[in-house]
């Protein structure tokens, strides 16, 4: 954690606030676009071969394609959850750490990007150029907005916020391994076991994509190892920063309770049992009685799942 530690005290001052907020703005406006303009993500996706060609603006825009085509609902709900999860993750964090894990997400889904496209255009340009060839032969020739090539163009589909999104997924059930979430709005599982089933379906993802042939193996195994690699490099800060992370922890309760106790106590209306929040210390939460615990005890959303009953 040492070169960590530097890294923060050098350039933490340049972190942005409150960035999960802005991911989430970023996410909604791609969204709105797609259903507006679903043409426009043409020019925006993450396609080395139009950047050497002048499209330097796909190094960030790729950023704005949406995940997938979704209901009003389902994209409110997207974001809502990604937004809770990233603000958590910088809580527990600190604002640099979670600036320094999402933006190393997005240069090494980029780095990933070029490698596949240096693979295909010097070591085996004859897949590229097979399929070229297949696709000009039966739509003609790839328009401008494609990057002037139907396989780059297709090769820079397989990278988007997909797998960025699922490496802050997967460091939230890192940092937060007991937190529960309702799977279908009525099944609670723990975070944890919803990141193994991630991991067991990507593994097997990734094999069948080899077991239809080398080059579709190594696109899949690129893509998705390239945009996942900030999590196994966060795992392993986490693992050698436990006391700094447990020290950042200490801060933000001790300011709470200060902030806490400032303020009137006819303000307060809900309380949380295990950590003390309130609905006037953390508005964000929502909070419920426990109906199995004796007594009227009162938990936030964070522990309603996971607190020890009591009887």
């Amino acid at each position: 954690m040492t070169w960590f530690n530097k890294l923060e005290r050098k350039f933490g001052k340049f972190a942005i606030p409150n960035l999960p907020l802005i991911i989430v703005i970023i996410y909604g406006f791609g969204f709105l676009m797609n259903a507006v303009k679903p043409e426009w993500v043409y020019f925006i996706t993450l396609n080395p071969h139009a950047i050497l060609q002048g499209q330097v603006w796909r190094l960030i825009s790729w950023i704005f394609v949406p995940e997938s085509t979704m209901n009003i609902f389902f994209v409110l709900i997207f974001l809502f959850f990604y937004y809770s999860i990233g603000k958590n993750l910088e809580l527990a964090w600190g604002k640099f750490a979670f600036n320094f894990f999402f933006f190393s997400g997005v240069f090494l889904t980029v780095l990933g990007a070029f490698v596949l496209y240096g693979y295909f255009r010097f070591i085996n340009p004859g897949y590229a150029s097979a399929f070229e060839l297949g696709m000009t032969s039966q739509y003609g020739n790839c328009t401008k907005a494609l990057g002037g090539s139907w396989f780059y163009s297709a090769l820079a589909s397989e990278f988007s916020t997909y797998y960025l999104n699922l490496s802050i997924f997967l460091a939230y059930a890192i940092t937060y391994p007991n937190m529960r979430v309702m799977l279908f709005f009525i099944i609670p599982i723990k975070v944890k076991v919803l990141g193994f089933i991630y991991l067991g379906v990507l593994a097997f993802n990734i094999i069948m994509a080899f077991m239809s042939g080398f080059n579709i193996g190594l696109i899949s195994f690129v893509s998705i190892g390239s945009s996942l690699l900030n999590t196994l490099i966060f795992y392993l800060i986490l693992r050698s920063g436990k006391r700094r992370f447990k020290e950042i922890k200490r801060q933000r309760e001790f300011k709470k309770k200060v902030k806490e106790a400032s303020e009137p106590v006819s303000k307060i209306r809900h309380k949380c049992a295990v950590c003390g929040q309130t609905d006037v210390s953390n508005p964000n939460l929502t909070f419920r009685y426990c109906s199995k615990c004796n007594g009227n005890y009162e938990y936030c959303s964070e522990h309603l799942f996971s607190h020890k009953h009591i009887t």
